[in-house]
């Protein structure tokens, strides 16, 4: 009588420009989700780099980001199935503490989603950490993604309103490159429901995609 081996956890990166509806999806996927939000830089680090031409810090730049420490969780999930994660707050844009995450009880299957604005910039360390199942982007009329945005971080009162704005024309002007970059980072470009086909074409383990060295 032969046994199989449990197959290895592996993460999908879901990126996509900010409000684009990446959070949405994940939580209706049912899987464990990573947010990878939470490994912003804080506002007093000197690596913090500023929008060209203005005093306002650049949260849309990867540098605003800890790429190594979204790294180090993901690879600890797929693991052990469990890490300690910052939980940060936007409005403050800081650090108030950590957090457990825990996706060995969720219903067994070997995938958890890692979300964010940045993960397709991590697309193919994880692959070469062979960690990775798959990198989505999602993409949609700029005009939605801008509305969607916007009615979000005014409910969660994320920055000023004159910040707010400021911000969301030049993410809109700039989102077909931003999907452009993501792309060619090892993503894949698609709308909801085609995302929702490969996370269970993933979770059947059909599916891997692979990123650009």
């Amino acid at each position: 009588m032969s046994s199989s081996s449990p197959s290895p956890t592996r993460v999908v990166l879901l990126t996509g420009p900010s409000g684009s509806g990446k959070s949405s999806l994940a939580a209706r996927s049912g899987l464990p989700v990573l947010r990878l939000d939470d490994f912003y830089k804080e506002h007093e680090d000197p690596t913090l780099p500023l929008v060209d031409g203005s005093s306002d810090i650049d949260w849309d730049s990867p540098l605003s980001w800890d790429a190594e420490a979204a790294i180090a969780a993901i690879a600890e999930l797929c693991a052990t199935g469990r890490t300690r994660v910052p939980v940060y707050d936007i409005a403050t844009s800081s650090r108030t503490g950590t957090e457990a995450l825990d996706i060995a009880r969720s219903p067994r299957t070997p995938l958890f989603i890692a979300e964010g604005i940045f993960a397709a910039d991590i697309a193919a360390r994880c692959q070469e950490l062979g960690l990775l199942a798959d990198a989505i982007c999602l993409r949609g009329r700029p005009s939605t993604t801008f509305r969607r945005r916007l009615l979000r971080d005014l409910r969660e009162g994320r920055k000023s309103v004159l910040f707010l704005l400021r911000r969301g024309f030049r993410l809109m002007r700039a989102e077909r490159g931003i999907v452009a970059r993501h792309t060619a980072l090892g993503a894949h470009a698609c709308g909801r429901d085609e995302a929702l086909g490969r996370l269970a074409a993933a979770a059947a383990g059909r599916h891997r995609t692979t990123a650009p060295a």
